[in-house]
């Protein structure tokens, strides 16, 4: 186990080489990896989505394959297409990007519900089927999607049982003008990811997911997070509370942040440091609450106060 907790350090710092003054938001992109989910970005442009992306695929040597989403997009531009050849006139099949180990799907919010929805099939199933054939894709299969939280024009925002199946959802944010000093000195002569090397491999990647399954967590950890996700159920500022898929994640997300940091037991301290970006894209506010600014955010720290903590 400390060997898999080694391995997933090192390609934490790999990664930081890069993504510059966002520790936690690096930490929490590999913790997602780790525990076998998928990473909504929801950010600014330029603030390194893509690159966060990139990085990870550099990493580990993985297959790397980024989809641009617009309105016109397919979902055969995604999955795949049978295509007639005249040769051995017989229908041979054409993958899509899906069949990769790294996908960036790049403004994902701007293409239609029905394209959007050919991609979370992928994610959910980990298979893709056309005309009565189900391909699976490969065991590494992390999807990272990004939206641009500012555009409104053209887009098509994701339902919330749509969000549902990424198992967190970040913001990069704008640096601080001293990181962004050093992203600059880093970026005078060459770009740092021109310079990143494999660290550890996808083989490694998949044993740290197998790893992550095995970290002991006590039932009273288990009704900690299960009695945090009731009360966002129970609060005055939600229409719905987040579902139990929410507690599975946060349980996920727990067992793979003890692993990297090298304990072989996920607390209710590790439970507390992933809940706001396991939870907040799986609480569906009350119109009021959305006009008066309270933000998801708030309600899973509200909903921390008042469960007790069983230890720590």
């Amino acid at each position: 186990m400390q060997d898999l907790s080694g391995a997933a350090r090192r390609l934490e710092e790999n990664v930081r080489r890069v993504i510059v003054g966002k520790d936690e938001e690096v930490r929490l992109a590999l913790v997602v990896l780790f525990a076998g989910g998928h990473l909504l970005v929801e950010d600014v442009p330029g603030v390194g989505k893509t690159m966060l992306a990139r990085s990870l695929a550099r990493s580990i040597s993985a297959r790397y394959k980024r989809i641009q989403f617009t309105p016109d997009l397919l979902p055969s531009d995604i999955t795949g297409v049978s295509i007639f050849d005249q040769r051995t006139l017989e229908f041979r099949f054409r993958e899509g990007p899906v069949f990769t180990e790294i996908l960036l799907a790049d403004e994902i919010n701007r293409a239609t519900p029905r394209t959007q929805a050919a991609l979370l099939e992928c994610m959910e199933e980990r298979q893709v089927t056309i005309e009565g054939e189900t391909r699976p894709v490969p065991p590494l299969f992390f999807v990272i999607a990004t939206q641009n939280p500012i555009e409104t024009t053209g887009t098509y925002p994701l339902p919330e049982a749509q969000l549902d199946r990424f198992l967190a959802r970040i913001s990069l944010g704008y640096p601080t003008v001293e990181e962004e000093v050093s992203i600059l000195e880093a970026q005078r002569l060459a770009h740092p990811i021109a310079g990143l090397t494999e660290v550890i491999g996808v083989a490694d990647v998949i044993a740290i997911q197998g790893a992550v399954r095995r970290i002991h967590v006590d039932r009273d950890v288990l009704a900690y997070i299960a009695a945090i996700v009731a009360e966002t159920r129970r609060d005055e500022h939600c229409l719905l509370g987040a579902s139990p898929r929410g507690s599975i994640a946060a349980l996920r997300a727990s067992q793979a942040l003890a692993l990297l940091e090298g304990e072989g037991a996920a607390t209710p301290s590790h439970v507390r440091r992933v809940l706001a970006a396991v939870l907040r894209h799986r609480l569906i506010l009350k119109p009021q609450a959305r006009l008066s600014g309270i933000a998801p955010d708030a309600i899973v720290a509200s909903a921390m106060k008042r469960v007790d903590v069983p230890y720590d």
